[in-house]
C-alpha cells in the first residue's frame, strides 16, 4: 500500500460522509483509509455505513486531539507516504494521483500541499500553502482571494495538514506532530521540524480539495483562539535557532501583544489571555523539545533566516511566499 489516508474526526456531521465520498471517487486506488473517530456523540461514523475492506475505522473513547490521533494512525500505518486529510475537506477525483505524481518528479521533497478552495464560496481559495514569517506568526497563504490567484508550482515553507502528503518515515522520525499543541498550528511546528533538518515542502496546485475551514471548531471560538494563540507562541520557542531568536524576540512580543489588544477589541481576549498564561505555565517541555530540536538540527541559523519570509507587507497582506521548485 502506497499511502494511508488518514481522517480525524470529531462530531464532525455530514462533512465525514462527504469526505468519504470524495475518497472514494479517487482515480488513484492504492491506498488505505484510517478514519480515527474522537469520541463522537453525533453519529457521524453510523452514517457512513458499510465500507470497503480498504478503509478502517479507529474509535477513540475521548477526544485525543489532532496531533495525538494523527500519529496512532501513522504509527500503526506500513505505507510509504501518509495523507492527512480534514473530515471537512472534500477532495476532488483527481486529489491522490496529483500528489503522488509529484512525489516523483520532486523526490528530495517529504511534504507536498494540497490547493484549498472554500467550500462555502467555490470562487475563492482557502490556501496554497503555510507561510512562517520572521517574527513568528504563520498563515495559509491567498485565503479569500480568488481562485484565478493560485501560484505555481513551488516550494512553500509548510504545508496545511487539512489536506497533506508526508513521508512516512521522516514523518516518525520528526516525532509527528507534537501533541502539547492538541490542535491547531501543529502542522507548523512539524514543518519547522523537518525543514531544520534539510527537508522541504512543495505546493501542488492541481491537487485540490474543498475545505469548510474550522466548520467543527469556529473560526474565532473561544477553542481556535486558545489553541492557535499558545501553539504560535511554543512554535517559535522550539523551532527558532538562537542566533534569529535573540534579535528577533522583540519583534515576536510587539506583533504578540498587537494580537491580544486586537482580541480584547473584538471580544475573545479572555481565551487569548489565558493562552499566554498557559503557554508560560506548559513551557518546560517546550523548552526541553528546544534542546532536542537546536541540537539535532542540520542547517544553519542563516539557511533557516533564508526560508523565512520576512517582508513586513507580506505579514499584513497574509500574501504567499512560494519559490521556485524545479523537477
Amino acid at each position: 500500500m502506497q499511502v494511508t489516508v488518514i481522517i480525524v474526526n470529531y462530531n464532525s456531521n455530514d462533512f465525514l460522509e462527504r469526505c468519504v465520498e470524495g475518497l472514494l471517487a479517487q482515480t488513484f486506488k492504492d491506498f488505505r483509509a484510517v478514519i480515527v473517530d474522537n469520541g463522537s456523540e453525533d453519529c457521524s461514523i453510523e452514517k457512513l455505513g458499510t465500507l470497503p475492506d480498504s478503509f478502517e475505522v479507529i474509535r477513540n473513547g475521548e477526544n485525543l486531539g489532532f496531533a495525538r490521533a494523527n500519529n496512532l494512525a501513522a504509527q500503526q500505518s506500513q505505507s510509504e507516504w501518509i495523507a492527512t486529510l480534514n473530515p471537512d475537506a472534500i477532495p476532488e477525483p483527481d486529489w491522490l494521483q496529483q500528489l503522488v505524481a509529484a512525489t516523483r518528479r520532486h523526490p528530495r521533497a517529504v511534504m507536498f500541499g494540497s490547493t484549498q478552495i472554500s467550500g462555502r464560496s467555490p470562487s475563492v481559495l482557502d490556501g496554497t500553502g503555510d507561510v512562517y514569517h520572521a517574527y513568528g506568526v504563520a498563515w495559509r497563504a491567498n485565503i479569500d482571494r480568488p481562485v484565478a490567484s493560485v501560484p505555481a508550482k513551488g516550494e512553500t515553507f509548510g504545508p496545511c495538514a487539512a489536506a497533506t502528503l508526508y513521508r512516512r518515515e521522516e514523518f516518525l522520525t520528526a516525532g509527528g506532530f507534537d501533541e502539547h499543541f492538541y490542535c491547531y498550528c501543529e502542522d507548523i511546528d512539524l514543518a519547522f521540524r523537518l525543514r531544520l533538518q534539510g527537508h522541504w515542502c512543495v505546493q501542488i496546485p492541481c491537487a485540490v480539495v474543498r475545505h469548510f475551514g474550522s466548520a467543527i471548531t469556529g473560526k474565532r471560538s473561544d477553542f481556535t483562539m486558545y489553541y492557535s494563540t499558545r501553539n504560535r507562541y511554543w512554535t517559535f520557542i522550539k523551532n527558532m535557532p538562537g542566533p534569529l531568536l535573540v534579535p528577533i524576540l522583540p519583534f515576536h512580543l510587539v506583533i504578540h501583544a498587537a494580537f491580544i489588544l486586537r482580541a480584547l477589541m473584538n471580544g475573545y481576549g479572555r481565551a487569548v489571555l489565558r493562552a499566554t498564561r498557559d503557554m508560560l505555565m506548559g513551557i518546560q517541555p517546550i523548552l526541553d523539545a528546544r534542546r532536542t530540536i537546536q541540537k539535532s538540527r542540520r542547517i544553519s541559523a542563516s539557511a533557516v533566516a533564508a526560508m523565512l519570509t520576512w517582508f513586513p507587507l507580506k505579514l499584513l497582506t497574509r500574501g504567499a511566499d512560494t519559490r521556485p521548485a524545479a523537477d
